[in-house]
């Protein structure tokens, strides 16, 4: 684990890794586990034991996290801890494999908590393939008490790492809009979370609507639209501290505002006499650049992972649609050309697709596209499915979904997760009605 940024150091106080504990063994001429890809999610997730960690209190509360992130993925089955055979008594013990393959385990982690005489928690974690007796991974962390869900999640993400090739998406935060209220009176307030719905607090007071969060790079800041003088206007918070101060206050109406990846630019849409057009500020200078002029509706702007491209919807065909220029400006391309109506595209982190919003019909949908518009598909679909935005591995993605009520008409609104095959589909927990997440990038160690 390398040193955290001063940028990041209250989000990795307190955290260190030490050391691999034993290096992975060479792997058995037997039949080993098989390592499973995201993008081909299957029906047969891989079965996997994860034991309570031996020692202090926290131990069986760390294997549940585990095994409950693992088990989100929909890649992984953990198995009931009843079915177990073997009890592990001692983590650094070759575990006896006979027992785990009687209980059909590909996967094996076993693990300890203890409280150390300065008053640290150490935890360490081994992942073993059971059919080829190996270990496959290990690790060792000393933390504060308080960081012991958070290992949780490392471990996680170091497992999922391990057995399918790609980076993990636990140890991350959902920033969301809070909904309470009737609809006549909605209160909608800015919340962050972890991404199991844990450790959840809210970030505004509710006195002035609050909308469309977004993640800086740093995770330290997020960027919001709110009425709070009447009109809407972009905001900057510090999540930590909580403070707020006014990006900008432009003469017109601002929406839908988001950080270029290196957290120098904000590529907002600014409205005025009926029509938005695409501008992007220098967050040293905050000054504006103006990236389209055309009479049509611009708007919902998302750059690409490099920063060279921003991806937007218009009107300017006569439908929304999705269009990608140069980060710079000039002539945009059209990339969508489907029925229905397109919105909210945001790039994924890996640049392979765009995810979006579509309207065709009596429905809302979640989907994707490449990036040159080819081989668009739909993921998710209900009465109300809007809001996409990607976990930092790129292949899941979160939105909101608002369900009708009994007479047909807006209902309650929650969090989904689902993954880039539309297999996987999961509730997302929050206190309340929520809309409008953003998934933020892995929390640095």
């Amino acid at each position: 684990m390398t040193p955290a940024t001063t940028g990041h150091r209250l989000m990795a106080v307190g955290l260190a890794l030490i050391a691999i504990l034993i290096a992975p063994a060479v792997w058995a001429q037997t039949r080993g586990l098989q390592q499973v890809t995201v993008e081909g999610a299957s029906a047969n997730p891989i079965p996997i034991a994860v034991t309570d960690f031996v020692g202090d209190g926290v131990g069986g509360q760390i294997s549940q996290v585990i095994a409950a992130d693992l088990e989100r993925s929909g890649l992984f089955r953990p198995i009931d801890k009843g079915a177990f055979i073997e009890r592990i008594a001692d983590a650094g013990r070759t575990p006896r494999f006979q027992d785990w393959r009687a209980i059909n385990a590909d996967a094996l982690v076993v693990g300890s908590a203890t409280q150390q005489a300065d008053g640290r928690l150490r935890v360490e974690f081994r992942l073993w393939d059971v059919a080829a007796g190996a270990q496959m991974t290990g690790r060792a962390y000393f933390t504060q008490n308080a960081n012991w869900r958070r290992i949780a999640h490392i471990i996680a993400d170091e497992i999922f790492k391990r057995i399918t090739g790609e980076d993990g998406f636990f140890d991350t935060r959902v920033v969301y809009v809070a909904e309470t209220g009737p609809g006549n009176a909605r209160v909608k307030r800015l919340a962050i979370m972890d991404q199991d719905g844990a450790n959840h607090r809210y970030l505004t007071d509710g006195r002035s609507l609050a909308l469309t969060p977004r993640f800086s790079p740093t995770l330290q800041e997020v960027v919001y639209m709110s009425y709070a003088q009447g009109t809407p206007r972009v905001y900057l918070m510090n999540v930590d501290s909580q403070r707020q101060e006014l990006l900008g206050n432009f003469p017109n109406m601002t929406f839908a505002p988001r950080f270029s990846p290196d957290g120098n630019r904000v590529v907002m849409s600014l409205a005025a006499d009926g029509s938005s057009d695409i501008y992007s500020m220098d967050m040293r200078s905050r000054s504006m650049t103006r990236l389209t002029n055309n009479p049509a509706i611009d708007t919902s702007p998302s750059y690409s992972p490099d920063g060279g491209r921003v991806v937007f919807t218009s009107d300017r065909g006569g439908s929304m649609q999705i269009y990608v220029m140069s980060a710079g400006g000039g002539e945009p391309q059209r990339i969508s050309f489907g029925n229905g109506r397109y919105s909210t595209p945001v790039w994924s982190p890996r640049g392979d697709y765009i995810a979006f919003t579509k309207q065709d019909g009596g429905s809302f949908s979640i989907g994707i596209m490449r990036a040159d518009g080819s081989g668009e598909r739909i993921l998710a679909s209900s009465y109300l499915d809007e809001g996409p935005t990607w976990a930092p591995n790129g292949r899941y993605l979160m939105f909101f979904r608002q369900a009708p009520n009994a007479g047909g008409r807006a209902g309650s609104v929650r969090l989904y997760m689902v993954d880039t095959t539309g297999r996987i589909l999961r509730p997302v927990p929050t206190p309340t009605d929520a809309s409008d997440p953003a998934w933020s990038s892995l929390i640095p160690q």
